[in-house]
């Protein structure tokens, strides 16, 4: 049976028991700031497990795309060298959304592996945690299941996500694959063998773990499970390794042709098989390479299987060549991957490109780093800043110092890298408290489309940790809710309005930001007169100078959207944007920056628009009758059954799905003007522009900086470009004339210096002092000086008296270089001026923190080389 085969299969048996198919989820959670991405089924119902997101079934179903490759839930290392650890799998799930429990969700499960699949049943094991008697009771009393294959465990079946949210006890279902594979049963002393391998997870949903870790049981008992694809295929097509499935034998096959290398049983093509799955679900699903976050994750999965098809041979990038082979195994399953095939093969190649780089710039670096090392040891310090800063891979560095005869430091490799890690984690954005949270009954009604202004009614008062409270006293902060407001909630990436709360005995309530929570508006903000008490009636009303502002910059990002896909292409994606009162920011994908002729077409095409002062129209439709219409859909957006749908432009320039605040008509904008464009990770470009007043001033300010400009450079406004650009030149000519002069001294320098030198053993030796010259500039001087010299030893120091340092140089000419070393030479006199340094037999340089040390140091010079040559 085709992995295929099973994965529409299991959607049907459910779907045919009242459940509901609801299609895959994007790997970035779009509900859940504690994840980095979608690691298992059940992640896009979170919420709905906690109660906060109401489904119009209770019942589902799903083949959920996950990637464990960071965070907590990281399997990254052990994959390619075990039979069944994947950065990228899928998990066949069927969940109960307080419908049924326990009874049915075991019923389900053991009918559809033994009748639908046909797995014999003396071949399943099955376990429940400690205290489930009830579980237990349902598999051995009524399902039948043999005592013999039976266990009860502990912490392995308990199951939660993270340190707080939705959790509850498990019963896992595990295939016995024989005894001729080493193992033995769950809770067993061998129990890691790979004899039993656990296929099916269902998890019993009861309770919500706080941050203090009490569990407090869920509002409707709750089922989610999970089926390994991978797995259960390995079972039905008698196979041991999850890599023998259908699913990997065209992808080992397509990576063996790529690399050259023909053992599809080879660890390092498993590792490019798998990692070519979760690199391009991620970037279809918008995630790029960076250096931070989900793109660093990605990037590091790349550069992993870049590595190994190094290490097979593979010279040329070939990685990006495997997309083909994804989308003819997976391509009809998951649409998303079929028509974000060229856009994935772009940006792995951009990646190959640039990590080939990275290894040229690391091999310089890591040459040089050797070249100067003192003993056979490569500091950890070093490796980690090349592997942390450059990018160059530990165990190329490894590879290179073994060819050199130089160990590494291994333990202070780890000491920094794990100082990095602790970083990271005091750095991490990723561990939100779903405890934290105002749970309230009923919605607020926005009104804010409409008017600025309203009668309201106080339905709620909390304080920032969520408490309810009666009353606001003045100066007292709080979140006022409201039953209907004109203040827009922060979403979408448009701020939240700010104003003021009023009610008729002159009380004032300031609201300085909104918010939006399971459907009411929060308004946050500061008591400023008077009081306020819940079920008091107020006149909620929005600052109109700000919302008009912001306004005019969120209309102008729809427009600069559509425009940025006419210059660039269809490809350019929303990848986030920030609308203020201040400015807009509007983050997009593409490879490149964006030439001058390129900005100002767009900006050119946007403003067209706004001049052409079209009305602004919205509508309420279905999210298929949206697409039929050509909306555009922003790409971290969670959408309902019926969406609005806003058009902005003249013919309908613009379509897009927005729950945002908009201009009347497109010239109530007034004009768009782009202050920059630049790169905030690898194929993500950010432009930011101003709009209306805040364009016209910047346009001011612009002017009044010419015109002071121009009386600096005594010309009118109109010549100051020409006047700049004299200036400029002249700049450049008087830079050539004082390197020539430079250049004549330190010759009349060398000449004069020469005549210092002594002989030592019939060596010329030339140890000496120099002056008004910088550290940087001691190369070119030594150069000069060996050359007029032809044979000898020359040893250069400057002293910096001010700054407290010594900067030492030391040349051999080639014919010397067999009895004495730069290097040692250069140590000798760094040794007595307070510092160390090495390089090449021929040159070598050092430092020093004692300038006052120096004389006698190039004084000990003659007697070193004398000792050296016997």
């Amino acid at each position: 049976m085709k992995s295929a085969e099973i994965r529409t299969a299991f959607l049907d048996y459910f779907a045919q028991h009242g459940h509901t198919i609801v299609p895959t989820s994007s790997l970035v959670p779009g509900n859940d700031p504690t994840l980095l991405f979608t690691n298992a089924g059940m992640v896009p119902f979170k919420d709905v497990f906690l109660g906060r997101d109401p489904r119009p079934y209770v019942r589902a179903t799903s083949a959920q795309r996950c990637v464990r490759a960071g965070g907590k839930h990281n399997d990254l290392d052990n994959v390619g060298y075990t039979a069944r650890h994947h950065t990228f799998f899928e998990m066949l799930g069927n969940f109960s959304f307080g419908d049924y429990f326990k009874r049915d969700a075991i019923r389900f499960a053991w009918s559809f592996l033994t009748e639908t699949l046909g797995l014999p049943k003396d071949k399943l094991w099955v376990t429940v945690h400690i205290s489930d008697d009830e579980a237990e009771k349902i598999w051995k009393d009524e399902i039948g299941v043999d005592p013999e294959r039976f266990s009860k465990l502990d912490e392995d079946n308990f199951w939660q996500m993270g340190d707080t949210g939705p959790c509850g006890p498990s019963s896992e279902i595990f295939f016995d694959h024989g005894p001729e594979v080493w193992g033995g049963p769950p809770g067993s002393p061998e129990e890691d063998g790979d004899r039993y391998i656990e296929i099916w997870n269902l998890v019993f949903m009861q309770f919500d773990r706080d941050a203090e870790g009490t569990l407090n049981p869920l509002p409707k008992p709750s089922i989610d499970t999970g089926l390994g694809l991978e797995r259960v295929a390995a079972v039905m097509q008698g196979v041991h390794s999850n890599y023998e499935i259908d699913l990997f034998q065209n992808l080992l096959q397509a990576a063996a042709q790529a690399t050259g290398h023909s053992d599809t049983n080879t660890p390092s093509l498993r590792v490019i098989a798998d990692h070519i799955r979760s690199c391009a679900f991620l970037i279809a699903d918008g995630v790029l390479p960076s250096n931070e976050g989900r793109g660093y994750v990605l990037r590091r999965i790349i550069r992993r299987a870049i590595r190994h098809g190094h290490k097979l041979g593979a010279s040329e990038p070939f990685f990006h060549t495997l997309v083909s082979a994804l989308d003819a195994e997976m391509g009809e399953a998951y649409p998303e991957l079929r028509e974000a095939r060229d856009q994935i093969a772009r940006v792995l190649l951009k990646e190959e490109e640039q990590f080939a780089r990275t290894l040229d710039h690391g091999m310089g670096l890591l040459s040089a780093a050797l070249d100067e090392l003192e003993g056979k040891v490569l500091p950890g310090e070093t490796v980690f800043k090349l592997y942390d800063t450059f990018g160059f891979p530990y165990d190329l560095t490894a590879d290179v110092c073994r060819e050199r005869d130089v160990t590494l430091d291994e333990e202070g490799f780890q000491r920094e890298l794990e100082a990095q890690r602790e970083r990271a984690r005091a750095a991490s954005q990723f561990g939100a408290d779903y405890s934290v949270k105002i749970e309230l009954d009923g919605e607020t009604q926005f009104t804010g489309y409409d008017s600025l202004e309203d009668e309201a009614k106080v339905t709620a008062i909390v304080d920032s940790e969520g408490n309810e409270l009666a009353a606001l006293e003045a100066g007292q902060k709080g979140i006022v809710v409201l039953d209907r407001t004109p203040f827009y909630g922060e979403s979408g990436g448009q701020v939240g309005d700010t104003g003021y709360l009023h009610w008729d005995d002159g009380a004032r309530f300031q609201v300085t930001d909104t918010q939006k929570q399971s459907g009411h508006h929060l308004h946050q903000g500061v008591m400023v007169e008077g009081a306020l008490n819940v079920g008091g009636r107020v006149r909620p009303q929005v600052d109109a100078t700000l919302r008009g502002a912001t306004v005019r910059n969120h209309s102008a990002t729809h427009l600069l959207h559509k425009a940025l896909r006419m210059v660039l292409g269809d490809h350019v994606q929303q990848k986030g944007s920030l609308v203020t009162a201040e400015r807009l920011r509007f983050d997009f994908s593409h490879f490149e920056p964006m030439t001058p002729e390129q900005l100002e077409e767009v900006e050119r095409l946007v403003n067209e628009q706004i001049l052409a002062n079209a009305p602004t129209k919205t509508e309420q439709m279905t999210l298929d009758e949206a697409k039929d219409k050509g909306a555009a859909a922003l790409f971290e957006a969670k959408y309902a059954d019926s969406v609005r749908v806003l058009t902005i432009g003249a013919d309908d320039f613009s379509i897009e799905l927005c729950g945002g605040t908009h201009v009347a008509r497109s010239g109530d904008i007034g004009c768009c003007h782009i202050v920059s464009e630049v790169g905030i990770a690898s194929g993500v470009r950010r432009i930011e522009a101003i709009t209306g007043e805040n364009a016209l001033a910047y346009f001011r300010e612009q002017e009044a900086r010419v015109q002071r400009i121009a009386e600096r450079v005594k010309a009118k406004p109109e010549q100051v470009e020409y006047r700049v650009e004299s200036l400029v030149e002249r700049n450049r000519s008087l830079e050539k004339e004082l390197e020539q002069v430079k250049a004549k001294l330190a010759s009349a320098a060398g000449s004069d210096m020469l005549s210092q030198a002594q002989e030592v053993g019939g060596v010329k030796l030339l140890a000496t002092q120099l002056e008004g010259v910088s550290g940087k500039e001691m190369r070119g001087v030594l150069d000069q000086l060996k050359n007029k010299m032809g044979s000898g030893v020359i040893v250069l120091g400057v002293a910096d008296k001010e700054a407290g340092k010594v900067s030492l140089i030391a040349g051999v000419t080639q014919d010397l270089i067999g009895r004495v070393k730069a290097g040692e030479l250069v140590n000798h006199v760094a040794s007595q001026v307070g510092g160390k340094g090495g390089g090449r037999a021929d040159m070598a340089q050092a430092g020093g923190s004692q300038p006052e040390a120096l004389p006698s140091a190039l004084d000990s010079v003659p007697a070193w080389l004398e000792q050296a040559l016997n």
